[in-house]
């Protein structure tokens, strides 16, 4: 109860940093948590921001080990107000400690970034990607590890078996790729290029490599059609790299069947992006804040170099998208359903995908809080924007995949995918979802208010 007096007393006044400072020295982490779960870091001052860290990131470093999810929130908030090589190190180690590799990776890759000098960053993250049976990104890693640094002599070792796991995947990317060959009819010519089988077509789920007439590579099937930049990949390096890419997108299409018992049924364009390229493509706002994108009739992966986790994950949810927008026929003009369902969709398959039906931890605990002081975004304001324009994303995407859950819950996903099949043919959606659910938006919003307030 003090935890939820504390959050009552500060919803009409933003906590300030005097108050951050008190309740670390007095070690009430959850109470700093619940303070300052759902406050936006915009409305202080840098110096303020920097306070109001630290006193997160004390509670972060004390929690470590013996509570890790609180720690992981603390941590989490701290690098939100103030992103510091302290900050991203505690975030990356309670995210592996509660299991959220994706984060743990991000901390990792944003450190890496911004704090070169430091060898813990490319260290642990050669380690995570290791682990993660990545070696080509953790030679990429561990190679930025100053040479001088205390971490370098590690680093070093790593090195030799990351090359050694690098040199096994080529190998047997090679065999399955010969074997693919013998399969589909194609062959190598003395330059290393692949010659698709005589009269064959992408009408099928062998995939056709080849090159686009804006010379982007592509690979193509009945699923999907992966396009990207060459980047002078040499050959074995291509078919080892668009045999990843396939691995996950037909990854990506079972785990959907699995979820909503239905796909797409047309082919779906997937653009994969190097940083750089998204960046230039995307706009660099954009690229700082989304991992992936569908517009336009295509699936957009940013910093797909490298297939991680996340990326993968990434990959499920603008599949979801592209399976929505076959859904409502959006190519021949058929009508959107509201974002918010759209994107909540496309996030509660995503935490299926990560093993769960529920939020992370932290986020969780954020939309509690926010729920019970009656700051939780409404349905009804997410229904045109973009959620990650909204004024805490995490928070409306997490809202948007509690409320898809509780349609899901209710009535299976056939009821859902008809709902969304009965708006894209010019359906209201309200009076679609009163029809199919009993219910309204309103009602909706209510439930999964609730619903937050008491888990």
């Amino acid at each position: 109860m003090r935890a939820l007096l504390l959050l009552s007393l500060l919803s009409a006044n933003p906590p300030t940093p005097a108050q951050a400072q008190k309740l670390a020295a007095e070690r009430a982490w959850e109470d700093l948590y619940l303070a300052w779960s759902s406050v936006d870091p915009k409305g202080y001052s840098q110096p303020d921001r920097r306070t109001i860290a630290a006193s997160l990131l004390k509670g972060c470093e004390a929690l470590a080990s013996s509570d890790g999810v609180m720690a992981y929130s603390l941590g989490e908030r701290a690098v939100l107000y103030d992103e510091t090589a302290p900050g991203l190190r505690c975030l990356a180690r309670t995210a592996l400690a509660t299991e959220q590799r994706g984060t743990a990776e991000d901390a990792l890759r944003r450190g890496l970034e911004h704090f070169p000098k430091e060898g813990h960053f490319g260290l642990e993250l050669g380690k995570l990607l290791l682990e993660d049976k990545d070696p080509q990104g953790a030679l990429a890693a561990l190679g930025k590890v100053p040479p001088r640094s205390p971490e370098a002599a590690k680093a070093k070792a790593l090195m030799q078996k990351a090359r050694s796991a690098s040199s096994e995947e080529s190998a047997a990317m090679a065999q399955a790729r010969a074997i693919e060959r013998r399969f589909t009819g194609e062959t190598e010519d003395n330059k290393g290029s692949v010659q698709p089988a005589s009269g064959s077509a992408s009408t099928g789920l062998s995939y056709e490599s080849g090159v686009a007439s804006d010379g982007m590579r592509t690979r193509s099937n009945s699923r999907f059609v992966v396009k990207y930049f060459n980047n002078a990949r040499d050959f074995g390096q291509r078919a080892e790299y668009e045999g990843r890419i396939v691995s996950a997108l037909d990854e990506a299409h079972f785990h959907t069947r699995q979820v909503l018992g239905e796909t797409r049924e047309a082919p779906v364009d997937v653009i994969l992006y190097t940083r750089e390229e998204f960046r230039t493509h995307q706009g660099s706002a954009l690229a700082r804040m989304a991992a992936g994108l569908y517009s336009d009739g295509a699936i957009r992966i940013n910093d797909a170099a490298e297939l991680t986790q996340q990326t993968r994950a990434t990959l499920v949810h603008e599949y979801v998208h592209a399976v929505v927008d076959d859904l409502v026929r959006a190519a021949e003009g058929g009508q959107h359903v509201p974002i918010w369902l759209n994107e909540g969709l496309a996030e509660y398959v995503e935490w299926r995908y990560l093993g769960s039906d529920k939020p992370p931890h932290a986020l969780a605990t954020r939309m509690r809080g926010a729920a019970q002081s009656g700051q939780l975004p409404r349905l009804s304001d997410m229904a045109g924007g973009a959620l990650i324009q909204q004024r805490d994303p995490a928070l409306a995407y997490g809202t948007s995949a509690v409320a898809v859950r509780e349609l899901l819950n209710e009535g299976g996903p056939a009821r859902l995918l008809e709902l969304i099949r009965e708006v894209g043919q010019g359906a209201s959606f309200e009076e679609a979802l009163r029809q199919r659910y009993g219910r309204g938006v309103a009602e909706l919003e209510a439930s999964v208010q609730a619903t937050l307030s008491r888990r």
